[in-house]
Order: C-alpha cells, then sequence, then structure tokens
C-alpha cells in the first residue's frame, strides 16, 4: 500500500503545495500544512476506491484540511522523519514575483473562494467544481466573476494593467 501511496503524491504533490501556499502565509506554516494534507492522504487512502480522479480526491481532501486546521487549536508535531525528503517540494521550487503576487493577493480571499479560484486555476469545469464545493454549476459561475473582481482590486489593476 506504501509504494502506490508514495507514487501518487509524487504524482500531485504541486496540488498540495498549492493550497498549502493558497492557505498559510509563511514558509514554516506552509511546510506544517503539507505534511498534514499527507497525513490526512494517508489515512483516507485505504478508502479511496477510484470513482473519482486521483487529482479531484487529493483538491477534495487538501481543502477541507486547509480549512479545517484553522479551527483546530495548534498542537506541534514533527512527522518530517515519516515523510520522504523528495516529498518537501517547498524548497527546490523557484517563485517569481508575479507568482509571489498573486498568492499573496489569493491569501487574502476568504477560504470558500480560495478553493473556488484554486479548483478554476487548475482548468477544472464549472461542473467538477460544483460537485466537488457541493454548489450549483451557477453559483460556480457568480462566485468566480466576483472573486476575478476582488482580485482586481486586491492587485490594484485597471482595465490597461498594473497601477
Amino acid at each position: 500500500m506504501q509504494d502506490p501511496f508514495l507514487k501518487i503524491i509524487g504524482q500531485h504533490q504541486k496540488i498540495v503545495h498549492k493550497i498549502s501556499r493558497l492557505y498559510r502565509d509563511n514558509r514554516e506554516d506552509q511546510q506544517d500544512l503539507f505534511q498534514e494534507i499527507v497525513y490526512q492522504l494517508w489515512k483516507a487512502y485505504p478508502g479511496f476506491r477510484s470513482e473519482s480522479k486521483v487529482s479531484t480526491w487529493i483538491y477534495r481532501i487538501a481543502l477541507n484540511t486547509a480549512i479545517a486546521t484553522f479551527r483546530k487549536p495548534k498542537i506541534p508535531i514533527d512527522r518530517t522523519e515519516n515523510i520522504p525528503d523528495q516529498y518537501h517540494p517547498t524548497d527546490q521550487l523557484k517563485i517569481s514575483e508575479n507568482e509571489e503576487r498573486l498568492f499573496a493577493a489569493l491569501r487574502q480571499l476568504n477560504d470558500s473562494d480560495k478553493a473556488v479560484i484554486s479548483l478554476f486555476l487548475e482548468d477544472y469545469s464549472y461542473v467538477e467544481i460544483a460537485a466537488m464545493m457541493g454548489i450549483s454549476e451557477n453559483y460556480v459561475g457568480v462566485k468566480i466573476n466576483r472573486i476575478k473582481e476582488k482580485l482586481k482590486l486586491i492587485l490594484n489593476i485597471k482595465e490597461n494593467g498594473y497601477q
């Protein structure tokens, strides 16, 4: 069971990394959330029945974990000895200034908006986002348009570019 799980995490670790960056401000908290998400995926893996895409399953657990960990009191747990080093990608990624600016703006959104826009940015369809979030397809479209307007304000983007 361990080898197939590690293969899945290796193939889709960018999803976990992206959610960690979206929901946490500093590098240390992002690494903690990354580990918590992988731990939750490991716990849920025996119940994964391949009824949805693996990426959809990972997104659902990652988003639920990111949102739920805000509500829990923090208990310091070090699980780094249990997770192989190659699954800690934050030190290996080079982040452009524009990408960091976008993530800073995305972190200012509420949890629900962060979840919707992260799925939209991953090219999930409105139907898939609606199914994952438990909302209607039309509401997904409304939320995405509202989120785009919020991001324009946060990033201070005018019709012709940056200000």
